[in-house]
């Protein structure tokens, strides 16, 4: 096996980072008691202007006094690094977040499917470029060697356990992720590497260090069995953004929901699935007020979903100012991608079929744009039905005389006072079931101006023509 350790450094600090607009402005996050606040983490600007990670928050508003500052949440780091996880699972069957701060993964499984090493640091260094996450990769035949390797370098790839082994007999024992303080305590004792480590008597090491940092070790150079626990993504999609200020207006909203949306279809497409209704959440001082999103069938393309929500959005009367975003999505529906032929002759600019209907859904309302379907009534204000979604099927129409395409909401008098008759009649009764009694005799007539009318007159009658459709 091998395994791909995906090092995330500042995981709680990228995670405030990606969703603000300008990410560049000073920020750090703080933690501890109120008489004895500290930074946590800062941002590269903070980092120019003299801040430092554990610096008293006094000490950093002297030097720094417009900095930002958001409270470190660690419960948000370990959702994010679950986030990351679900994403990692479209590599690999086997992940794991048994490590604070990073990801691991089996990847040895997946060179048929998506090609040699290489090929897949690269696409996974793309994902999280995208995501907004910083990140260091290393590659080595035990997850505890490619925790540490990614620790040491970034790109460090040792694939053969000969080459492991004496890679890590190099590592300085502080650096080896030993059990709590081990390393600098053998540090102290003169112990330099994890070569110099092994070389003591076992006995000793564990009556000096307790058993842990000999498992380590052993788990490390894979000599015993390191059993992870493994990831299982969630059957549904809940993300939460706080603003950090009130909102009063949609613009400024689109950039976390153009997040959230991108968060989203990277959990669908780890799933191999689509979604077909969820909810965006508008959280305000004393409630929160939702805003559905309906599909008539499974989708999972971030833009066509984020144009369609922000449709929806903007449709919403914003009563009270929004200090936090959330976006959940319950049903996760199989996802089938559109047949698309080979030679595709459609230009770019156009959009295809479905995604025109959910835009013209999302814009002009759900009930806007639907199917037709025929329906048994002859009567031609009744002979069709209107459909909703992609699941029931349209039965064939039964068999009749041409009809028009353009059918007028009710009949009126036709203009025209010397039509010529082109083909009828055809003699419609029905509805004495429902009151609705209609006894007619149907016409195609062609009018003066050579257009062709779908009218009717009394039974038995050729005169008082009432227009009722036109021919194409």
């Amino acid at each position: 096996m091998l395994w791909a350790c995906v090092l995330l450094p500042q995981l709680a600090l990228d995670a405030v980072l990606r969703r603000l607009p300008d990410p560049d402005t000073p920020l750090a996050l703080v933690a501890g008691p109120a008489q004895l606040r500290t930074l946590q983490a800062v941002n590269a600007s903070a980092v120019e202007a003299g801040l430092r990670p554990g610096m008293r928050l006094t000490a950093a508003h002297a030097l720094l006094p417009e900095v930002a500052l958001v409270e470190h949440d660690p419960a948000a780091e370990a959702r994010w690094q679950r986030f990351l996880a679900a994403w990692a699972y479209r590599y690999s069957s086997l992940v794991s977040v048994q490590w604070p701060g990073c990801i691991v993964l089996e990847v040895r499984a997946s060179f048929r499917l998506l090609g040699p090493w290489p090929r897949i640091e690269a696409r996974l260094r793309e994902d999280l470029v995208a995501l907004g996450f910083t990140h260091r990769i290393a590659l080595a035949p035990t997850p505890r060697a490619a925790h540490v390797f990614a620790g040491l370098r970034d790109s460090l790839a040792v694939p053969n356990p000969a080459a492991m082994a004496e890679t890590l007999d190099r590592v300085p024992v502080r650096r080896a992720r030993l059990d709590g303080d081990a390393g600098e305590r053998l540090r102290r004792m003169g112990i330099r590497d994890l070569r110099q480590l092994r070389a003591l008597p076992r006995d000793a090491v564990r009556r000096r260090f307790g058993l842990p940092v000999l498992d380590h070790l052993d788990r490390l150079y894979g000599q015993a069995d390191d059993a992870l626990a493994y990831y299982a993504p969630p059957d549904h999609f809940d993300a939460r953004v706080e603003l950090g200020y009130e909102v009063e207006n949609h613009t400024a909203l689109l950039f976390p929901l153009r997040r959230l949306v991108g968060d989203l279809c990277t959990y669908l497409s780890v799933r191999d699935g689509g979604v077909q209704r969820f909810v965006l959440r508008l959280e305000h001082e004393g409630g929160h007020t939702d805003v559905p999103v309906g599909l008539l069938a499974a989708e999972r393309e971030p833009a066509m979903l984020f144009e369609l929500t922000r449709n929806r959005l903007e449709r919403v009367q914003l009563d009270k100012p929004v200090v936090a975003v959330r976006l959940l999505a319950r049903e996760l529906p199989p996802f089938v991608p559109a047949s698309r032929d080979l030679f595709d002759a459609r230009q770019q600019q156009q959009l295809p079929w479905p995604q025109l209907r959910e835009r013209l859904r999302a814009r002009l309302g759900d009930d806007a744009v639907h199917r037709v379907a025929p329906a048994g009534d002859p009567r031609p204000e009744r002979a069709w039905r209107r459909m909703q979604g992609e699941s029931e099927r349209i039965t064939q129409a039964p068999v009749r005389p041409p009809r028009p395409m353009w059918l007028l909401p009710r009949p009126i008098p036709l203009r025209d006072f010397h039509p010529r008759i082109v083909s009828g009649p055809e003699r419609l009764e029905s509805g004495w079931w429902d009151g609705d009694d209609v006894r007619r005799d149907y016409y195609v007539l062609e009018t003066s101006s050579g257009q062709r009318a779908w009218a009717f007159a009394p039974p038995g009658e050729q005169g008082g023509w009432m227009l009722h459709g036109w021919f194409a």
